[in-house]
């Protein structure tokens, strides 16, 4: 691999530190990094200090993908966006609701931070959808929030790769596709029940993968990440 095409390729790769301390997230990512492209901070992380990681990381020169899944009236979204977009943040992600996104594009503009809606869980399948409420299948359900997220001018989306290929349909090449529940050919899927190896996602129109276990549970995560980013590279290559 070239050294610009392996970059190509490694900016594509999410590492979730979705683990329970501070101590431990430093740890992974000083172990990883320059191996990805960015760290996820999710709930998890995100309550016991991990904001201050993602500012100590920013200040590295490290993107960060917070992963908060924002949901709430719009005005509380509009402050709450613009707080985050202060700290530097790369990426952000809102429920995909046309008014929720509505606010958060406004708080973000002029900032370099890319809104991601979120538009169905990948732990969740259609049965669980029936059991919520909803009368779509996650495919209808992902397509139809997909497109009110291009029309709230938002800068992506997060769906499961199964779904990355419609989505890059509707709202076309430029939005950012963000798969979670990736897993290396072989890997266990755990609590995801849509997922895809990182070839699969990458071929299916997804911009950017995240994956957590299969790098963190790792006797080597470096190397578990440079296999990604090498699987990543053979599909943008062939």
């Amino acid at each position: 691999m070239s050294a610009s095409t392996d970059d190509k390729a490694r900016e594509r790769l999410i590492l979730a530190l979705d683990v329970p301390t501070v101590d431990e997230a430093r740890a992974i990512a000083e172990e990883t990094m320059g191996g990805v492209g960015f760290y996820k901070i999710g709930h998890q992380l995100a309550f016991t200090g991990g904001l201050e990681l993602a500012k100590d990381l920013i200040a590295q020169g490290q993107k960060i993908f917070l992963d908060l899944k924002l949901l709430d009236i719009d005005n509380t979204i509009e402050k709450g966006v613009a707080s985050v977009a202060s700290l530097g943040v790369s990426m952000l992600t809102i429920h995909a609701y046309p008014k929720a996104m509505e606010a958060a594009v406004r708080a973000a503009k002029g900032s370099d931070m890319t809104l991601l809606g979120v538009t169905v869980l990948t732990s969740m399948d259609d049965d669980d959808l029936v059991a919520a409420g909803y009368s779509e299948t996650s495919e209808q359900l992902v397509g139809r929030r997909a497109s009110q997220a291009r029309e709230a001018g938002m800068g992506g989306l997060v769906c499961s790769g199964q779904e990355a290929a419609l989505v890059r349909n509707l709202v076309g090449p430029d939005l950012a596709i963000v798969t979670p529940g990736i897993r290396p050919p072989g890997a266990e899927a755990g609590d995801q029940k849509r997922v895809m190896t990182p070839a699969e996602a990458i071929g299916a129109g997804a911009s950017h993968l995240v994956v957590g276990r299969p790098i963190l549970q790792a006797n080597d995560r470096r190397k578990a990440a440079s296999t990604i980013v090498k699987a990543i590279d053979e599909t943008l290559s062939g």
